[in-house]
This record gives C-alpha cells, sequence and structure tokens, in this order.
C-alpha cells in the first residue's frame, strides 16, 4: 500500500510541476510581447489568471474558485477586485493535491491548498529581494504565495 501511495505521488508531483512549467514558459513569452509593446506595463500584468496565457484545456481546472478552493486533485482561479484600479480582477492559483506532495520548497498534506501568484521579474543588482527604483523590471513570474 505504502509503494502505491509513493508512485501516486509522484505521478501528481510530476503532473503539478508540468502544469507549473507550462505556464511560466506562458508568462515568459507574455512578458517578451509586453516589453515589445511601448504603451503596456508588465505592472498592469501582476495577478492575472496565467491559465488563460496557455493553449491547453485542462480536465483538472474548475476555472474561478467556489467556495474554499477546489476539489482534491483540481485548479482553479481565486480573483479579488484589483485596488489599484478597482475594475480588473486579480488573484492567485490554487490547487488542493490529493496525496502529499513536494513542490519547490513547500511540502503539502492532502487537502491543504497551495497558491501561486503572477508578479514581475526584476534585476536585483543589489541582491536585497526587493525592486528598487533603480532596478528594472525584467518579466513575468509565477510566484508561490501563501492562502488563507
Amino acid at each position: 500500500m505504502g509503494a502505491l501511495e509513493r508512485q501516486a505521488s509522484k505521478v501528481e508531483r510530476q503532473s503539478v510541476g508540468l502544469v507549473l512549467s507550462q505556464l511560466r514558459a506562458a508568462l515568459v513569452v507574455k512578458g517578451a510581447e509586453i516589453m515589445l509593446d511601448r504603451d503596456a506595463r508588465l505592472e498592469n500584468y501582476v495577478g492575472i489568471n496565467p491559465v488563460g496565457l496557455v493553449q491547453q484545456n485542462w480536465n483538472s481546472y474548475e476555472g474561478v474558485c467556489k467556495g474554499d478552493g477546489p476539489a482534491r486533485g483540481k485548479w482553479c482561479f481565486r480573483s479579488r477586485l484589483n485596488v489599484r484600479d478597482h475594475a480588473a480582477e486579480t488573484g492567485r492559483l490554487l490547487y488542493r493535491p490529493e496525496h502529499r506532495i513536494q513542490i519547490g520548497q513547500r511540502v503539502a498534506e492532502p487537502g491543504a491548498t497551495l497558491g501561486w501568484m503572477v508578479t514581475t521579474q526584476f534585476s536585483d543588482r543589489n541582491g536585497d529581494g526587493r525592486q528598487d527604483e533603480s532596478e528594472r523590471t525584467t518579466g513575468l513570474m509565477l510566484e508561490p504565495v501563501t492562502e488563507n
């Protein structure tokens, strides 16, 4: 039984990793498109739903989150009203694992919620982890967040 559980956990981890890789690749492309458009700003894309950038329909994607989030083994997008312009919705992408999995440095128990949010990437020249005025924005990325 333990071997079966480990295998199921491994398959789920690989599936989540594949989804995240596809979303990250789509964000690189979108970031490049935005940087080529002189009228667009990367900051305006913080918090977007990255699933809309991928030409892929995942059976595990439920769309906008309902209630307390996705079912086990599913993804959803929890939207919030954007405080910057009070019109556009921003939010975070959520996943609820069926098995205990490790994604990056995070370990999630079955039924826990993992979250990611689209943020801007920047050249951190002084290595302090914060974007200073002299450090320019270089693209979009998917960053792990804690879901409350």
